[in-house]
């Protein structure tokens, strides 16, 4: 489940010029413990809510991950190459939220299927969000040194990735294409 909230932070540490290892972190914390509410939320609403929330999470998906994805394609086309202005770019926690929350609300429905299996959900909700967090660090790292190398165009193509996540959920659940 936290492949997209990866695709997304390898996107975000692209745009980041030195990132610290403490923002990368404080970045995979967020992503971790939304990645880890929402299974508890759709578990929590069970099968009296699942109906409603699958008619409309994917739109919802769908349009946080499009808006955050061209708000990067857009600051990487009008950006001019400033060294000290990027330097001092940092991941700002509204978008951060948002956009944890547009890779992270397919988990909802899951926790809707849990809810009918024999599993402890604390514990589950925990592995998930413990492995977002590990995974979208690493991703902002990794990110960023993908970054240094492709510049402008691994910005944009973290922006064209968030808007084929969303793109990718959408076509799923409106049953164009196959999962």
């Amino acid at each position: 489940m936290s492949a997209d909230a990866f695709a997304v932070s390898v996107g975000k540490g692209a745009g980041l010029n030195k990132p610290r290892l403490r923002d990368a972190l404080h970045t995979g914390v967020i992503f971790g413990i939304v990645e880890a509410i929402t299974p508890i939320i759709g578990w929590l609403m069970g099968v009296a809510a699942s109906r409603y929330i699958a008619s409309i999470d994917h739109w919802l998906a769908f349009a946080i991950l499009a808006l955050v994805g061209g708000k990067l394609i857009y600051e990487a086309l009008g950006k001019e190459e400033d060294a000290e202005e990027e330097a001092r770019r940092r991941p700002r926690l509204m978008m951060c939220i948002l956009t944890a929350i547009g890779t992270s609300i397919d988990a909802l429905a899951v926790g809707v299927t849990l809810a009918f299996v024999d599993n402890n959900i604390w514990l589950t909700a925990a592995a998930i969000g413990g492995a977002t967090c590990l995974m979208v660090t690493i991703g902002i790292m990794t990110g960023h040194y993908i970054g240094r190398i492709a510049g402008k165009f691994a910005e944009i193509a973290g922006g064209v990735c968030l808007i084929a996540i969303g793109t990718h959920i959408l076509l799923q659940h409106l049953r164009i294409i196959g999962g």
